[in-house]
């Protein structure tokens, strides 16, 4: 559940919520021709000469003499890249973890081989930035204002100063498929094969998994799937209408736990704060758990209300990122992952 809105959530919010979307239709891909003969990465044509432009989710077309080579992006949207063979140079978010490995949002890149401008919320190294010479500032939107993920409001005029054209992919109030769409529109603009093996592949990968979600989905209807996230103090239970992943499950079968309105106000309409006392308010088959780490993981929660609940004693507790990685690559697994827990999962609520 990400910090939601970042510009009126609260940072638990979004970091609680889940992810950003809805219902929208996938938008066309923008980016001139010449894009496709240069960008960054392996595979690519680093620095082709030659205008480039990008239309993104803000309406807001960015603009560059050249295919942008030096990139900087938050870390799931330079994940993403790297999957279409755009190599990021800077990145900013949750990059690694304590012991210096990468980040579960980090995708399979190298984060060794990326200048990390901030590694939390809050956190951007304007100086760092600076001196990277960015030919282009790429990062999602949990929110319908533009406002670009984990670049801080405080410091953002500052950081748009240094003069690198910005990009937004909206990952608020859509499905997955259309973020999936613009985030491959953008990577072929900065020079990736779209049309290689690895990619038709990847796609094909993940339209027979959302079959078999379709499928599993259809043939048990009555499993219940919860999409949590642990904090110290509290369980926030995400609804499925703001977040990009969960509005497409559900648009594929799967039967969420859906908090009232009334009851996710305070968290801006994406998630319900529960105590750890009240954590069997709902009844749930499967439990999708947040897996970034900025929340508490299944095997670290003591609490005994959260052991005692039906679908935790019978082992139907599954992973979720709620800031999906917007590559195909990375997608595919999502839905294999939570149609194997449907096929598998008995009814315990």
């Amino acid at each position: 559940m990400p910090n939601a809105r970042a510009t009126q959530l609260t940072r638990r919010g979004i970091l609680a919520a889940g992810g950003a979307l809805g219902l929208g239709a996938a938008l066309a891909a923008c980016g001139d021709d010449d894009g496709k003969n240069g960008g960054s990465g392996s595979g690519t044509a680093q620095g082709a000469s030659g205008p480039w432009s990008f239309k993104d989710d803000r309406g807001t077309t960015a603009k560059a003499e050249k295919v942008p080579a030096d990139i900087v992006a938050f870390v799931g949207v330079a994940a993403a890249l790297y999957d279409y063979g755009i190599q990021a140079k800077g990145v900013f978010g949750p990059t690694t973890t304590k012991d210096g490995k990468a980040d579960v949002q980090a995708g399979d890149m190298d984060v060794s081989k990326v200048t990390v401008l901030g590694n939390e919320w809050g956190q951007f190294n304007i100086e760092k930035y600076a001196a990277l010479a960015p030919d282009v500032l790429i990062s999602t939107m949990f929110d319908d204002a533009g406002t670009l993920w984990y670049v801080p409001d405080e410091s953002k005029k500052k950081i748009l100063a240094v003069g690198a054209p910005s990009v937004g992919i909206s990952v608020y109030d859509r499905q997955l498929t259309e973020p999936l769409q613009r985030m491959l529109a953008l990577a072929k603009s900065l020079g990736a094969d779209t049309s290689s093996s690895k990619v038709t592949e990847a796609k094909k990968r993940f339209e027979d998994a959302a079959a078999r979600l379709r499928a599993a989905a259809r043939a048990k209807p009555g499993i219940k799937v919860m999409a949590g996230s642990a904090s110290q103090d509290l369980f926030y239970v995400s609804g499925s209408d703001l977040s990009v992943d969960l509005e497409y499950f559900k648009a594929l079968g799967v039967n969420f736990v859906e908090p009232p309105e009334q009851a996710k106000a305070k968290g801006g309409g994406w998630y319900e704060s529960l105590s750890w006392e009240n954590v069997d308010k709902y009844d749930a088959d499967i439990i999708m758990m947040d897996n970034r780490t900025s929340a508490i993981q299944p095997a670290d929660i003591t609490e005994g209300t959260w052991k005692k609940l039906p679908a935790v004693k019978a082992g139907q507790v599954i992973a979720r990122n709620p800031e999906p990685i917007l590559s195909y690559d990375k997608c595919a697994p999502l839905l294999e992952e939570l149609a194997e827990a449907i096929e598998k999962a008995k009814k315990v609520s």
